[in-house]
């Protein structure tokens, strides 16, 4: 997603929810349909605002990670709090690792932080920065400028493909509230909490997040052979 990872950064500082959902009807268009979006947690409301805003959708089925239309905004706020921090950048990784375990404490230590170097860019300084852009969260076009939470709540009412909803149980963003919520409004919704993950789920417990996807998607993949 642009402004994230290795992605491109939006030369127009563009990072709305309806910048997101237009780059997803782009490799929509490219890729052909879509057999499953895995988001977490921007990519799975963008994937369920640009589903509900293309008639017949752009996917198969939708599993929302720590997500839902119900977030708490003291979990968000906590977020975007840690994602602004230290815009001058770490002297070495071993310092990240002090500021994600300090957001996240009941997180294990990472034995190897060689794995925190994909989350990072090195600098013409030497100082590593998150490899997101800051303009995604602060600036005029960010995340946070047109927050539209009846559209959410009206999307995941309209929402007919398979759903599975994975929440960390420590999570402060998506609640047991937040959970029940949107199963209310998608009944046919699967739901999977997971003990031991907070906010970062497959971060917390990856294999167990693997796996309650994998078990999701395995029979409708089956079904789709059968019918092909």
């Amino acid at each position: 997603m642009r402004g994230h990872g290795d992605s491109d950064w939006a030369p127009d500082g563009d990072y709305r929810r309806r910048a997101f959902a237009a780059d997803i009807e782009l490799i929509r268009s490219q890729l052909g349909p879509i057999a499953a979006v895995v988001g977490a947690p921007l990519g799975g409301i963008t994937a369920l605002l640009a589903h509900d805003q293309r008639p017949g959708g752009i996917t198969n089925a939708l599993v929302l990670v720590d997500i839902a239309s119900r977030i708490e905004q003291t979990g968000a706020d906590r977020i975007l709090a840690f994602m602004a921090d230290r815009p001058e950048g770490f002297q070495s990784v071993e310092e990240v690792a002090e500021a994600v375990a300090a957001y996240n404490p009941h997180r294990p230590a990472p034995k190897d932080l060689d794995g925190l170097k994909r989350n990072l860019r090195l600098g013409d300084d030497g100082r590593y920065r998150w490899h997101w852009d800051p303009k995604l969260i602060d600036g005029p076009t960010s995340l946070i400028s047109a927050r539209d939470p009846e559209a959410l709540h009206a999307a995941a009412r309209r929402l007919r493909v398979p759903c599975l909803l994975v929440r960390g149980r420590h999570s402060d963003l998506l609640t047991e509230d937040g959970a029940a919520e949107f199963r209310r409004a998608v009944p046919h919704a699967e739901f999977v909490d997971i003990n031991g993950a907070g906010h970062m789920v497959a971060g917390d417990t990856n294999d167990p997040f693997t796996e309650a996807v994998a078990a999701f998607l395995a029979p409708l993949a089956q079904r789709q052979r059968e019918s092909a």
